[in-house]
């Protein structure tokens, strides 16, 4: 089965196409241009390279957060774009869980972490021993101190993942964590499709209609008025 999967939850854009977990093509797009100008583009050039139609796609994957509010909304609504109409089956897979999988080479816990601003990352852990992964916790906000005081009581090797890589290798003063190769902290289209295969087979696969962004706390717009209003 062909599968589709993207990924815009972050500041790059990464499209995959795959025939169950073989990686077809991958095309990642880190130009600071919006979400809105490359995906799409950058999707008909991975079908074109490929030969491929949209109708010989069995699976239609992307990240629906945590991440960028904006991001995260422009990924999902290409999805259902793509399949509207078409009967095709849907699988939001969280960011979180695709950054994990870019580690999955590596035994330990993974942690990945995206810059949710304010010293605070969107953040789950896992354990990984032979390329099986194992989640610890469920998707949260949490404080990089916070996180730091968690990861320093692990008696495990620890790698990270994510936008978030830079901020808590600066600010963790207690937890000791490995180095990860700069491609491997990076969202992947790929690592995406991986995890779409694996909830498919779990019978995890929805409609476009029921395919919808997860998000951990209120938009910036939500917050601000928020504070305004208690003001």
């Amino acid at each position: 089965m062909k599968i589709l999967a993207l990924d815009s939850s972050a500041t790059i854009g990464t499209v995959a196409l795959c025939e169950d977990d073989k990686l077809i093509c991958e095309i990642t797009v880190n130009t600071g241009n919006t979400h809105s100008e490359t995906l799409l583009p950058t999707v008909e050039q991975v079908l074109k390279l490929t030969d491929t139609s949209i109708d010989e796609v069995g699976l239609l994957a992307c990240s629906v957060g945590p991440g960028s509010f904006t991001g995260v909304r422009i990924g999902v609504a290409t999805v259902k774009g793509l399949a509207f109409g078409k009967n095709k089956k849907c699988v939001g897979i969280s960011t979180l869980d695709s950054l994990a999988q870019n580690i999955s080479c590596f035994d330990g816990i993974l942690c990945p972490v995206m810059d949710a601003r304010r010293d605070h990352v969107y953040n789950a852990l896992y354990e990984c021993t032979d390329g099986v992964i194992t989640r610890l916790c469920p998707d949260r906000l949490i404080s990089v101190e916070e996180l730091d005081c968690e990861l320093a009581s692990l008696d495990r090797k620890i790698y990270l993942s994510g936008d978030g890589y830079g901020l808590c290798k600066r600010e963790f003063v207690k937890a000791q964590t490995q180095t990860t190769p700069e491609r491997l902290r990076l969202e992947s289209g790929y690592s995406t499709a991986v995890c779409a295969m694996r909830k498919y087979e779990n019978g995890e696969a929805v409609s476009d209609f029921e395919l919808a962004p997860v998000y951990l706390r209120p938009s910036q717009a939500e917050r601000e008025r928020i504070e305004k209003l208690k003001g």
